[in-house]
């Protein structure tokens, strides 16, 4: 029997332990998101649908604030909003890629993404924070088969028991469709 275990300890001690034990267990998880072939992404849904989008495609998650509509542009285009003193395009993006409104809830929000010299902001139904692909979900991908969403999703994945479509906000930004609001 170890000593150590048959010793009574102090409150401060069993703390200190359950520290001490808590920071290896934190910085094990450190070293595997940073791990080779890790994948790292912003997990939400718009529509039906649940995308994740790279971690470094999204600039800012925000709460949806007032907007300002624009006249003379396509419905799916919800109007401008104040981000900082920063007038952004908002975009429903349930209804630019199947033309269904987002309904708006307490879990709505924003992604703000670049695009250009600027950025523009797209609605979603909700956030799910943060998903970790590793490669053995990579080899299990299936292809986009929408083809609604093929031009920005190459492949799906199945991460913690939800099937996310890996969106690529680089190619929905360049989309010539995306970028005429004009009606």
């Amino acid at each position: 029997m170890n000593a150590t275990a048959a010793t009574p300890q102090t409150p401060f001690e069993i703390l200190a332990r359950y520290e001490r034990l808590s920071l290896a267990h934190a910085s094990g998880g450190q070293e595997r998101m940073e791990a080779p072939g890790l994948w790292r992404g912003i997990g939400y849904r718009a529509g039906n649908r649940l995308f994740v989008s790279g971690i470094e495609e999204i600039n800012e998650l925000l709460a949806v604030p007032t907007l300002t509509p624009v006249p003379g542009t396509k419905p799916w285009l919800l109007g401008v909003a104040n981000v900082r003193g920063n007038l952004v395009p908002v975009i429903d993006m349930a209804r630019f890629l199947f033309s269904e409104r987002t309904q708006h809830s307490e879990r709505t929000r924003l992604l703000v993404v670049r695009q250009g010299s600027g950025n523009v902001a797209l609605l979603v139904d909700e956030v799910f924070g943060q998903r970790t692909v590793d490669v053995e979900q990579r080899r299990g991908a299936e292809p986009e088969d929408d083809p609604r969403l093929a031009r920005f999703v190459d492949d799906r994945v199945d991460v913690d028991g939800q099937h996310l479509a890996l969106f690529s906000m680089g190619r929905l930004v360049r989309a010539p469709d995306f970028r005429q609001a004009a009606a």
